[in-house]
């Protein structure tokens, strides 16, 4: 069925987080991602599809450079109730991280290397961003993620387990020791982990580099996740 005036407007609306937020809803597309919401019990409320709709239309409403099959207005998820951390498991937390590509990252390596949960700061990227929905590939569904000041965070979860932060001068992460959790806290793309919230961590750890260049300032923060949840994991073993 043709896409209304009216649907086309709220596709195009769902762009913006502020109308995501005001009505629930959001955007998913391509057949994996829609399929990949329906297996998790995401509530599907319209589905579009190229062969009917057209290219064409499609390309209107659609966020991708190539139109997709199949483009779905979903319900979002009731929140799950708050879990504070605990020790024997292991959490990421997300200070200010506002690049989509990354966070989408971050939440498919947190369901990969099976982390508890991921909490993000209010000013984090909205992770049912249409750019950060692709880039978790299906995740974002399953994932418990929760929306909490970092600090508040960090003050809570020392009365139970430990709270390491990713910095350029922490502790060599391959000489941590990882077996009994915690909660790792990254920082966002330009300015890493605030000022506010490094005074509160007391276990700084860093991925020391092996390049001979002496170029490499840094990684970026999905690639530092994927190896710190590498080596958490190794260390869970």
């Amino acid at each position: 069925m043709i896409p209304t005036k009216a649907e086309i407007k709220l596709i195009k609306s769902l762009d913006k987080k502020k109308n995501r937020d005001s009505l629930s809803m959001f955007i998913v597309e391509g057949e994996k991602l829609v399929e990949e919401a329906e297996k998790s019990g995401i509530n599907i409320i319209r589905k579009f599809l190229r062969s009917e709709i057209g290219t064409d239309t499609m390309s209107r409403i659609s966020n991708l450079s190539s139109p997709p099959p199949i483009l779905a207005i979903a319900a979002k998820p009731f929140s799950k109730p708050f879990e504070t951390p605990q020790k024997g498991k292991f959490y990421l937390a997300l200070d200010s991280v506002k690049d989509p590509g990354n966070a989408g990252t971050i939440i498919r390596l947190a369901e990969w290397f099976g982390a508890e949960a991921i909490f993000m700061s209010p000013d984090c990227v909205d992770i049912f961003n249409p750019k950060c929905i692709q880039s978790a590939m299906g995740s974002t569904f399953r994932m418990k993620t929760y929306i909490i000041d970092i600090k508040e965070l960090i003050m809570m979860s020392k009365k139970h387990t430990q709270v390491y932060g990713a910095f350029l001068d922490g502790s060599n992460i391959y000489k941590t020791d990882f077996s009994n959790g915690g909660v790792v806290v990254l920082g966002s793309e330009s300015h890493g982990i605030s000022n506010e919230t490094e005074q509160l961590i007391e276990n700084r750890i860093t991925i020391p580099s092996f390049a001979n260049s002496g170029s490499i300032d840094s990684l970026n923060v999905a690639m530092a996740t994927a190896v710190i949840c590498s080596e958490i994991r190794r260390s869970f073993a």
